[in-house]
């Protein structure tokens, strides 16, 4: 999978989101540039490229919210030392909010499958989950190999509509 093509391709509109999603444009380029990095560590557990797009944006979605979470502490912690100090908001939640968010963005992903109608998604699982070809998914099913990359497409367009639509809260 080429990841500076599908950077290239799905950055602008997703950064779109993060200004949305962030308020400014500042934590939106942070946002982004995090959930590039984690899309770039993960790259080879994604399987399809579909779907790069919109798990981007629920990992910036989720950048967003942190840096906002941090942001709100700020005034606290002014009011509580002098202005000459310099005071730093160490961020002991990465380790436990990225363990979150994976499991998070499972259930997004699992809810968006379980809502497909039952030919769709099993098509859908049989390839984008348990791995199976085009021709041994159309035998197992009784179809067509058209038939097979027609839902899959439908069913992936669907999972990816879903994930940006951002069903799960974000």
């Amino acid at each position: 999978m080429d990841f500076d093509r599908l950077a290239a391709r799905h950055k602008d509109a997703v950064y779109r989101q993060m200004v949305r999603a962030c308020g400014n444009r500042d934590d939106a380029e942070d946002a982004l540039v995090e959930a590039l990095m984690a899309a770039y560590k993960a790259l080879p557990q994604i399987r399809d490229e579909e779907s790069f797009r919109g798990w981007l944006a629920v990992v910036g979605r989720r950048v967003c919210s942190r840096i906002q979470r941090r942001e709100a502490l700020l005034p606290v912690l002014s009011l509580s030392g002098s202005e000459s100090e310099a005071i730093s908001v160490p961020d002991f939640s990465a380790d436990v909010a990225a363990h979150a968010e994976g499991r998070e963005l499972t259930e997004c992903v699992k809810s968006a499958i379980s809502d497909l109608d039952k030919p769709l998604r099993v098509v859908y699982e049989m390839r984008e989950i348990e791995g199976r070809s085009a021709e041994e998914t159309a035998k197992q099913l009784g179809i067509s190999i058209p038939a097979t990359k027609s839902r899959l497409h439908r069913a992936r367009h669907l999972v990816r509509s879903s994930l940006d639509q951002s069903v799960c809260g974000e």
